[in-house]
């Protein structure tokens, strides 16, 4: 029987019909798992008769769709970038095959990403991929869910500002005002968010301070951390704003490190933000909230602290 060059790619991976990494393809892939693809379908070799190279700008091609992923190839000519983006709701991965990338984020230095080296990320990732060598460059990239949206960002100074709340559909139009999970990924974007043991770190160690924002009664039911100061959401801005005369002791300046907690580290990501509007440069939040705060083995109390 007579293969397309995709079908053959796909059948020497091993995925017709299947996941690549032998996962049911209902399920969502982790960025390890992406990582993994994107490097055995570069190692198949029958999609590159299908690369281009194009001067105007980068030429890409979805190579394979999926229930749980997609895959696409993408070439670069020297100068070529992508700008600052994300991938909407999707984890990703890619892999450099020829040539080699540049990586920046918002106040941290580049990474050259040089071939072979899988690169992998979760949904609420920003980034600027560029080809600043001489030669061209080919890579390899998978997401999961397929990729259906990008949202483009400015950098401003250390921070990426949501181009216009414009968004770019893979294959569809948007009007309209952003839905709350692209609120949600432009407010990451300008975070260094903390992981439980980094916020526990800097909270011992560096002079941070924990604000926890969770109403009385998740408290009640959740428990809550020694030592955090409990300010609710309403109030949030009002007590660390330095103008305000409603300000906490310790919100005297600008420079404060204020390290957000909420349940589950959604709306936390957004008070963060909404501290950074207001000049708290150093605002972030809890990957995971209370919960991964507490599955991470810190120290949390039963007992109800009234705020």
């Amino acid at each position: 029987m007579y293969l397309t060059t995709e079908e053959q790619v796909f059948r020497d991976a091993s995925i017709v019909g299947a996941s690549i990494d032998g996962h049911s393809p209902a399920l969502s892939q982790t960025p390890k798992q992406l990582a993994d693809i994107v490097s055995r379908f570069a190692a198949t070799g029958g999609w590159l008769d299908r690369v281009r190279l194009r001067n105007g700008s980068r030429w890409y091609e979805r190579m394979h769709l999926g229930p749980d992923y997609d895959i696409w190839a993408i070439s670069w000519m020297p100068g070529q970038s992508t700008g600052f983006h994300d991938h909407g709701n999707s984890s990703g991965a890619f892999v450099v095959i020829t040539g080699a990338l540049e990586e920046y984020r918002p106040g941290e230095p580049a990474v050259m990403i040089p071939p072979n080296t899988p690169r992998a990320f979760g949904p609420d990732y920003a980034h600027d991929v560029r080809n600043t060598s001489t030669a061209p460059a080919i890579s390899i990239h998978a997401y999961s869910p397929p990729l259906s949206e990008m949202n483009e960002y400015e950098l401003d100074g250390d921070e990426l500002i949501l181009r216009g709340q414009a968004l770019e559909r893979v294959g569809t139009t948007h009007a309209g005002p952003p839905t709350i999970e692209q609120t949600l990924a432009a407010a990451r974007s300008r975070l260094r968010r903390f992981s439980p043991l980094d916020a526990f770190d800097a909270v011992a160690r560096k002079g941070a301070v924990l604000v926890d924002i969770r109403p009385e009664q998740q408290r009640s039911l959740e428990g809550t951390i020694p030592g955090a100061l409990i300010i609710e959401r309403n109030v949030l801005e009002w007590r660390f704003d330095p103008s305000s005369s409603a300000r906490l002791p310790i919100a005297t300046d600008h420079d404060l490190q204020v390290i957000v907690i909420c349940s589950e580290g959604y709306t936390s990501s957004l008070a963060a933000v909404a501290l950074k509007e207001l000049g708290l440069r150093r605002a972030t939040d809890v990957e995971g909230g209370f919960q991964g705060w507490r599955l991470a083995g810190l120290p949390t109390e039963s007992q109800v602290i009234s705020s």
